[in-house]
């Protein structure tokens, strides 16, 4: 397994995400109307009509801006002219169904089938984020070695930098602990394979946790004398998260819950698929 990653072909094009906004509001809508076809009531019950047509694709929209320019609830409800209990609600019910989750899944198996890769991945990389977080934050804890007070994030991503699955934790948490939802998700989902991360990932107990689920930790050294080396392809997990500090809802975190935290990590990412399945190369669309 080397180093190289080599994506599926897309138009170049400038980063300006508010250009293909549309493009996250209309995966949204795809899997909404699956929801709907397969039983899951996506838009709650009771004498208020549920959202459609082009207040619906604004409310989408809200929640993406909330995501991105990490704006207050009530802000974007004055901005958009949509009440903000509405749109909070809209995203809590949708987070409480795991609308993100699936979107995610799909757009994800969608890249890999383009890159002509299968749809399941046969490895994963593991790392963790430290960020501050606010005193209203569902948890926080001190972590000793960044000296930041927030919330540590952990992730499992294939080779392109896709998560498969998203746990937070008290920043406090060590490493070998805070990792082990993560496994037990990849687990869950029927991941049995190796997962690479850094020496922060030795230890025995860590190593029995991760056999109990089928899965191998492999901790490896990706730095020599203070320099970074693109090991294998642990540095993908590197990318992930600068990806997602770009949505600035990510870098200070305020959420009162940790699924709605980690639904807003699941919105980056199904953002920056969306943007990315749009601009496909012709060659790979018609195929």
């Amino acid at each position: 397994m080397g180093t190289a990653v080599r994506p599926a072909s897309t138009v170049p094009a400038s980063w300006d995400a508010f250009s293909d906004v549309d493009a996250f509001v209309d995966e949204v809508l795809v899997e909404l109307t699956a929801m709907a076809a397969d039983g899951t009531r996506a838009t709650r019950s009771g004498p208020k009509l549920a959202l459609t047509g082009p207040t619906l694709r604004k409310a989408i929209m809200a929640i993406w801006c909330v995501c991105y320019c990490g704006m207050q609830w009530r802000a974007i409800g004055q901005l958009s002219g949509i009440p903000f209990g509405t749109l909070y609600t809209l995203f809590a019910r949708w987070t409480r169904l795991g609308l993100w989750r699936r979107l995610l899944d799909r757009l994800r198996r969608t890249w890999r089938l383009a890159c002509g890769d299968a749809a399941e991945p046969s490895t994963v990389v593991i790392d963790s984020r430290t960020c501050p977080s606010a005193p209203s934050c569902f948890a926080r804890g001190v972590d000793g070695g960044k000296k930041i007070r927030g919330v540590k994030v952990s992730i499992a991503v294939e080779k392109y930098g896709i998560p498969l699955a998203i746990d937070a934790t008290p920043a406090n948490v060590h490493d070998t602990k805070g990792i082990v939802p993560v496994l037990r998700q990849l687990a869950g989902r029927g991941f049995q394979g190796p997962a690479i991360g850094d020496r922060g990932y030795r230890g025995e107990r860590l190593a029995k946790a991760a056999a109990a689920f089928g899965i191998t930790v492999r901790p490896i050294a990706r730095g020599r004398d203070g320099v970074f080396l693109p090991t294998e392809i642990a540095w993908v997990v590197e990318r992930s998260f600068s990806w997602i500090s770009r949505y600035r809802r990510l870098n200070t975190l305020v959420e009162r819950t940790k699924e709605h935290l980690l639904a807003f990590v699941q919105i980056a990412f199904v953002s920056i698929l969306s943007r990315r399945l749009q601009r496909l190369a012709p060659q790979k669309v018609s195929a």
